[in-house]
């Protein structure tokens, strides 16, 4: 049976783990899981949003949940152009595909019980910040990825799911990745990376590790994949656990622990 918890902290732990290697290129695939320097950053804040909003039963609202928590945590690396869409009046739409908004969708891929429940929390969830095709399917294919995840399906049915539903291709080399060193942050490559790190992956870790290795947004592309991962996997190991909620706010634990 999965744990919702573990879920998203799946998705919270790739998030800290990958922090402190963002923007960075030529990283070993044996570096330190866990430093001084590794902290939540934007990704776990906007997840515990949205969290919160689901528990609260609240989706309808979920804006501003966002909005509340970006200004509570303002100094957690978010773009400039999010955190200017944060300051404005709620109705007030961005038309970015960034992959802002599929970063922060593992409660709902743990919480909902139907793809087509999945589909209308994500237009609730996404579109107020990230008004664009592109970033309703990024954010749809990594909630549907760890929905089905989560009540067993193969590798094999999820990739067929997010190469045929969502015409990702999933042929991805990492090496050239690494090679190009190229820093992208947009729902279009960051997101089928992200699930190419899972399906490519033996164990949470594994995939965790893969996903930071590769350079560049390693943060958010290990908390998308983190999340795959961890629905698919039966949870996180108990050391990543306990060192990634040592560093999280007593408020976010909070939350977590009354799932």
């Amino acid at each position: 049976m999965y744990n919702k918890m573990d879920i998203i902290l799946g998705a919270i732990a790739g998030d800290v783990i990958g922090s402190c290697y963002e923007f960075t290129h030529s990283i070993p695939d044996n570096f330190t899981l866990f430093n001084e320097f590794s902290k939540y950053t934007d990704d776990t804040v906007l997840t515990i949003a949205v969290l919160d909003c689901l528990q609260k039963d609240d989706i309808e609202n979920c804006e501003d949940y966002l909005k509340v928590y970006t200004k509570k945590y303002p100094n957690s690396g978010f773009g400039p152009n999010f955190f200017n869409w944060a300051q404005q009046p709620n109705g007030y739409k961005s038309e970015s595909f960034g992959n802002g908004a599929a970063m922060r969708v593992s409660a709902i891929g743990a919480f909902c019980k139907t793809e087509a429940e999945i589909h209308r929390v994500i237009q609730l969830v996404t579109t107020p910040s990230h008004n664009h095709s592109e970033a309703l399917k990024g954010a749809a294919a990594i909630a549907i990825s760890i929905f089905k995840a989560k009540n067993g399906e193969s590798k094999e049915d999820i990739s067929h799911y997010v190469l045929n539903e969502m015409n990702y291709d999933l042929s991805i080399d990492f090496d050239e990745i690494r090679a190009k060193k190229n820093i992208e942050v947009i729902c279009q490559t960051t997101v089928p990376r992200a699930i190419s790190c899972f399906l490519q992956s033996y164990d949470y870790e594994s995939c965790i590790r893969l996903a930071v290795s590769i350079g560049g947004d390693t943060d958010t592309v290990a908390c998308m994949a983190g999340g795959i991962a961890a629905a698919y996997y039966g949870g996180i190991p108990s050391y990543i656990k306990e060192e990634t909620l040592l560093r999280l706010p007593f408020e976010f634990q909070t939350i977590l622990k009354t799932i």
